[in-house]
């Protein structure tokens, strides 16, 4: 399956392929200097199979989690660049999560102002949400992607035989990605998820197809989230606080989960009533523990933030969205709703 994404400037395909990644150099443009960004956590025989194909590959390794997106590693991948003489002619693949793409593709959007960039998601939550769509970034001063750019990768190569290795827990952390794509945008799909009576019989790549097609058409529409684009944000406003306030505890969650907890209270009763139904189908937490203050500070000072109060998405009909100013204080009691 190819998904292209049409702009007017930087137009790319996105190829969902199993085994693709064992001939990404039919693919993509690998005779030149490659700088493999991956982590830890990714097998190190995706990366040697990658490396394998290219006519000069560096890797760089990143420790496995969110902590990893920091400027620091932003320096640190840009110095490798530098230390191994990298052009203008030679490109980074990001092969790993939604970490590493944004960090190894805000790092080729700045390195020589640009240089190509290749994305290579290998879990569900890149694969159907942030490796689509151009926006790179790293978290600064306890804000998730406060720092970043707009940069779209040449290509995007997705391939499902590399989820084999997900836990279940990773498989659904990344399909709320495609729970929140659905409410808004397509009941069809949304329907999909809610006739599914347990984890193993979702058919994931589908999900993966469907979920991809509407990033890419909302991205057509709006390139650098001056409008449409924020729908995307559903669920991750308050989300985004309960992630960043359960970060470095025994107790963390993955993103997912949060923005699964953050959608359940961003919609009327009955549509809560079925994404709960879904989250609980997928074993994602309907409430849960965290510090209520921290999390709410976080969201505060959220990139979000308009004056007084937060743009916020909320549905009131599956398939369909609207756009809610919010004040702190309805965010807070909305918030309130989450605690265990």
């Amino acid at each position: 399956m190819i998904v292209k994404v049409n702009l007017p400037i930087n137009a790319y395909e996105i190829k969902i392929e199993r085994g693709i990644l064992k001939k990404a150099k039919e693919e993509l443009k690998l005779n030149r200097k490659v700088m493999i960004v991956t982590d830890d956590g990714v097998p190190p025989a995706y990366a040697q199979t990658l490396a394998a194909q290219c006519k000069d590959a560096t890797l760089f390794v990143l420790k496995q989690g969110e902590e990893s997106k920091n400027l620091d590693n932003f320096a640190a991948v840009e110095k490798a660049l530098l230390e191994n003489n990298f052009s203008r002619k030679d490109c980074v693949v990001a092969l790993g999560g939604g970490v590493v793409g944004d960090l190894a593709g805000f790092a080729a959007s700045c390195f020589m102002r640009g240089v190509d960039f290749y994305n290579i998601p290998t879990t569900v939550l890149s694969q159907v949400d942030s490796s689509v769509g151009g926006k790179t970034a790293v978290d600064f001063n306890g804000v998730k992607n406060i720092v970043g750019t707009f940069y779209q990768p040449k290509k995007v190569l997705i391939d499902p035989d590399v989820l084999d290795t997900l836990s279940d827990r990773q498989k659904s952390n990344g399909l709320v990605e495609a729970i929140k794509m659905a409410a808004t945008f397509d009941a069809e799909l949304f329907e999909v998820f809610e006739k599914t009576a347990k984890f193993e019989d979702l058919d994931i790549e589908y999900v993966i197809g469907k979920a991809i097609s509407i990033k890419a058409d909302v991205v057509e529409k709006d390139e650098k989230e001056a409008g449409l684009r924020k729908v995307l944000n559903f669920g991750h406003t308050l989300g985004h606080g309960i992630e960043a306030s359960l970060q470095n505890t025994d107790k963390a969650l993955l993103h997912g989960e949060c923005v699964g907890l953050g959608m359940t209270v961003m919609c009327d009763e009955k549509i809560k009533e079925r994404i709960e139904k879904i989250l609980k189908m997928l074993n994602i937490p309907v409430t849960y523990s965290f510090d209520f203050d921290e999390a709410m500070n976080a969201v505060l000072h959220d990139k979000k933030l308009n004056g007084n109060t937060i743009s916020t998405v909320y549905v009131s009909q599956i398939g369909t969205f609207e756009l809610r100013d919010m004040t702190p204080e309805e965010l807070s009691e909305r918030m309130q709703l989450l605690l265990a």
